[in-house]
């Protein structure tokens, strides 16, 4: 693995210590500030950010094996198990939309306390967290072309607007008085459906990667036009790009002189396959196939 990947692994590694150490912090300001002031929209929130900090390790654990690079056993090195962990993710995730779900309904039901109005303040602080994370994260992410750190951003914009939704609630609630109580747990279910939908946006890119869906005309451009400065390449047929984690897999036919000695085709391809893994562009493996152009 080259500097430039290793530097990547270790942004991500990174930014989701530091997301993790913060959701958690907030996690506990969340739950005692949901406890001691009567609300149940805060407690949701409390336990989807809980749910966050639990997948976030997770993802830490996976993206730090993800990071090794290519063996014996696997040639194309371990960026896939950064795929396969989004799916851990979203269990995690639909597991605590389906718990706050039921208890808000029963809550909903079950006449209780009017939230307190420090809660409110509490939840601005949550906010203006999480939009921070979501911006330094999904900016990482774009830098590195990784699939968790994409997915570790979702989870804070879906934190922050969670959080959103309980102060909506929670104000209706203390402004328009007794009657009105609910409107913190029905704050709290649509938390819950909230955090199905970012589900939905989570999965569908990884389900993507582990179909190797072919969404990367830009790059397969890149690898065309690179190709084409290599001295002796007349052509290039097809392309196809799989994603493994940050890491990219190419197979590519390049067209060369027909009339030139197999050894000296070999020499081509050899020289293609170095650019490309070499060029800065994340890819570590590369399957060259020579065509003759008559």
């Amino acid at each position: 693995m080259d500097n430039n990947q290793q530097q990547k692994w270790n942004i991500g590694q990174k930014t989701i210590l530091l997301g993790t150490s913060i959701s958690l912090l907030l996690v506990i300001a969340k739950g005692i500030a949901g406890i001691t002031g009567h609300s149940y929209a805060l407690i949701a929130d409390a336990l989807e950010s809980l749910s966050d900090v639990v997948g976030s390790l997770v993802v830490w654990m996976v993206v730090k094996y993800a990071s090794r690079p290519p063996d014996s056993e696997h040639p194309y090195g371990h960026g896939r198990a950064e795929t396969l962990v989004i799916f851990v993710v979203v269990a995690i995730l639909m597991s605590t939309a389906g718990y706050i779900s039921y208890q808000s309904i029963h809550n909903i039901r079950t006449p209780h306390q009017m939230p307190s109005d420090f809660t409110l303040i509490v939840l601005l602080i949550v906010i203006a967290f999480k939009e921070m994370m979501y911006r330094i994260t999904i900016r990482r992410s774009k830098k590195t072309g990784s699939s968790a750190l994409r997915a570790e951003a979702i989870h804070h914009r879906s934190d922050a607007i969670t959080s959103i939704v309980a102060f909506i609630g929670i104000s209706i609630a203390i402004f328009m008085g007794p009657g009105y109580e609910a409107a913190d747990d029905w704050a709290a279910l649509v938390t819950a459906i909230v955090i199905l939908y970012n589900c939905y946006l989570i999965f569908k890119p990884a389900w993507g990667e582990m179909m190797d869906e072919q969404t990367h005309q830009d790059l397969v451009e890149m690898v065309k036009k690179l190709s084409l400065t290599v001295e002796g390449v007349e052509g290039t047929e097809k392309s196809y790009i799989r994603k493994a984690g940050m890491n990219y897999l190419v197979d590519l036919h390049i067209e060369v002189d027909g009339n030139i000695s197999v050894f000296h085709g070999h020499e081509i391809a050899h020289k293609v396959e170095h650019l490309l893994k070499t060029s800065g562009l994340g890819i570590t493996y590369v399957s060259v196939h020579v065509e003759p152009r008559a």
